[in-house]
């Protein structure tokens, strides 16, 4: 498993909370992915068959919502980098135009948090494949309870809530270490990331 431990000059440097920097990579993350949102609805149109016949597979792409908090989260690695990103991805897909309207706040809301407890409960000190798993985990956690009792998924039985929670839950630990990890450290190679941790870790390797 792929291991990422905050060093104690990380940590200390996080407490003094945001740099410029920090807050501009942030908000690029998230206009970036809101707009890259939209496009991301067409991957339903392959699986519609299946969720006209049985709603709760759509579960299996829900961890793609979950991408800018991961992403922020991963190379801010700041408390509130993740909710900022999300909340700012959520609110550009709105303002450009998608099908739910003002609930997509509340979504990002819930997913944002759910990230930002997933990395608080490794106290923001690890980055690698099972923090990131985690971080998706819970996020489609919180991102369930609302869609669950709060959307027209209240009407679903209980059975088929369960089945969605697991397979949000698989896919928020899939495709959110899968993504953002190698996106992280793409850009990490190119350079534009050596002010952050992970723009340091890629340097530090290039150097053995």
């Amino acid at each position: 498993m792929t291991t990422t431990k905050a060093t104690p000059h990380e940590r200390t440097d996080r407490r003094r909370g945001f740099r410029t920097v920090d807050v501009t990579v942030t908000v690029t993350i998230g206009i970036a992915m809101g707009v890259v949102f939209l496009g991301l609805n067409y991957l339903y149109y392959p699986i519609n068959s299946i969720t006209a016949a049985f709603a709760p597979a759509a579960g299996v792409l829900a961890g793609v919502w979950f991408l800018p908090a991961i992403l922020a989260g991963l190379i801010v690695r700041r408390p509130g980098a993740a909710l900022l990103a999300e909340l700012i991805a959520s609110f550009v897909e709105m303002l450009i135009g998608n099908q739910w309207g003002y609930t997509t706040m509340i979504s990002g809301l819930a997913q944002g948090l759910g990230v930002e407890i997933g990395l608080a409960l490794l106290a923001y000190r690890r980055f690698g494949i099972g923090a990131l798993a985690l971080a998706g985990v819970v996020a489609a956690g919180l991102e369930w309870v609302y869609e669950a009792f709060a959307t027209s998924a209240v009407s679903w039985a209980l059975s088929w809530k369960l089945v969605y929670l697991a397979l949000m839950a698989l896919s928020g630990a899939v495709i959110s270490p899968l993504v953002c990890l190698p996106l992280g450290r793409l850009l990490a190679r190119t350079g534009v990331l050596n002010a952050f941790p992970i723009g340091r870790e890629r340097a530090a390797r290039d150097l053995v």
